[in-house]
């Protein structure tokens, strides 16, 4: 099932580290729209499942964890069983869990439907993998944001330091570089840039310039007929 397709979407997919986080909650914040951050879903389900001990392996329990999660997602922050994880939701290690239950076919099937109710008037903007691939393959808009591996282990070290935590930049480049390697070629809706995406290389680009494009294909997609 496709959600209302009288409501418009951008899906902005791109592999970790990009900034499509930032740049999408920016133009949803800009148009008044929804937004959806994928990703942090993926990562609350990791995050219960680590907390409950449960063998990142064994796909049915996690489809189980995923579809009866209680979490309440507004704008960039989480909260899970009615405690506020979105702090918790960045570290290495969920992002590390949740990239390996992402390539599970059950939890993905499990957090479809529940992605596309994100879908609400007077529009939304989705970040992550497949947005606009599998999720919503009727999307207004196709973006897909990427930047050097170099950078975004550079802008995430950043991110690290600016929190107080510990990070090595070479560890976090490996890290990105098996991620990417693990996102692309898992069978479960693999990432990689649609064909009817717009490709948006953020490598010597600022946020503010990031949305602004963003924000210009967006008006000039809804002029198309």
């Amino acid at each position: 099932m496709v959600s209302d397709p009288t409501i418009p979407v951008i899906a902005i997919d791109g592999p970790s580290g990009s900034g499509k986080g930032t740049v999408a909650y920016a133009v949803a914040g800009a148009l008044g729209f929804h937004y959806l951050n994928s990703g942090a879903l993926y990562r609350t389900v990791a995050l219960a499942a680590l907390e409950s001990g449960t063998d990142l392996e064994n796909e049915l329990v996690l489809r189980d964890i995923a579809l009866n999660l209680i979490a309440k997602f507004d704008g960039e922050s989480v909260v899970l069983g009615g405690r506020d994880v979105t702090d918790v939701l960045r570290s290495e290690a969920v992002s590390l869990a949740a990239s390996r239950i992402a390539a599970l076919p059950e939890v993905r099937d499990a957090l479809l439907e529940r992605q596309r109710a994100f879908r609400q008037p007077p529009g939304l903007v989705a970040d992550g993998r497949d947005m606009g691939s599998v999720v919503f393959p009727d999307a207004v808009l196709k973006i897909y944001l990427t930047a050097s591996a170099e950078e975004r282990a550079s802008r995430r070290y950043k991110q690290l330091m600016d929190k107080g935590m510990n990070a090595n930049i070479a560890t976090l480049l490996q890290d990105i570089r098996e991620r990417d390697t693990r996102d692309s070629a898992r069978t479960a809706a693999p990432l990689r840039q649609s064909a009817d995406a717009v490709l948006l290389d953020t490598t010597q680009m600022s946020i503010e310039e990031a949305v602004g494009q963003v924000l210009a294909l967006y008006k000039h997609a809804r002029r198309v007929p």
